[in-house]
Order: C-alpha cells, then sequence, then structure tokens
C-alpha cells in the first residue's frame, strides 16, 4: 500500500539526514497517514478512507467531507475519493430535483 493521502495526494517527499560534518545521506519524509472514518451528510454513510493529518484538518475546516469533496478539483483526488465525490453529487442533485 503506498503513503499517499487518498483526500489531498500528499506523499512521500525525499531529502537528506546532514551529520555534523556536513555528510549527506538519502531519507524519505513520509506523510502521516491515518485510517479514519468520515462521515458524508449527502449520503448518510461513513466511508472509510486513509488521510494524512494535514487532509483531515482541511476537511473539518471545510465543514465536512461533502463541501471538501465539492470544493476540490478531481485531478487532486484518489480514484476512490473521485467515485465518492460522483456519488455525493449525484445525491445532491436529485435531493435539489
Amino acid at each position: 500500500m503506498s503513503r499517499i493521502c487518498e483526500l489531498t495526494g500528499k506523499g512521500r517527499q525525499i531529502g537528506h539526514n546532514v551529520s555534523h560534518a556536513n555528510n549527506k545521506t538519502k531519507r524519505t519524509f513520509l506523510p502521516n497517514l491515518q485510517n479514519v472514518t468520515l462521515l458524508s451528510d449527502a449520503l448518510g454513510k461513513s466511508v472509510k478512507l486513509r488521510v494524512s493529518t494535514h487532509g483531515l484538518r482541511s476537511v473539518e475546516h471545510n465543514g465536512g467531507l461533502d463541501n471538501w469533496l465539492m470544493k476540490t478539483g478531481d485531478d487532486q483526488l484518489s480514484a476512490n475519493a473521485r467515485k465518492l465525490k460522483k456519488e455525493v453529487v449525484k445525491k445532491l442533485a436529485e435531493k435539489a430535483a
């Protein structure tokens, strides 16, 4: 399983460990991923996602999972999140009509 946030797309970054003698060795910086269950108000069900803590704060800041999905472009979302967004848009369209 790759270490990529399903909502924000945040993944690993590569850098260096730098010693006191200024020797540089490769290292990776991994995102802080958490398995969370988020509640979708439009769908009326909970969804399990693997999300970074940064992404989780963004979801809470935007007022929930549905609002976050509506504001975020499809190119930034994972395949699972894109499918979830389509379901939310469809359900909201049914409620509006």
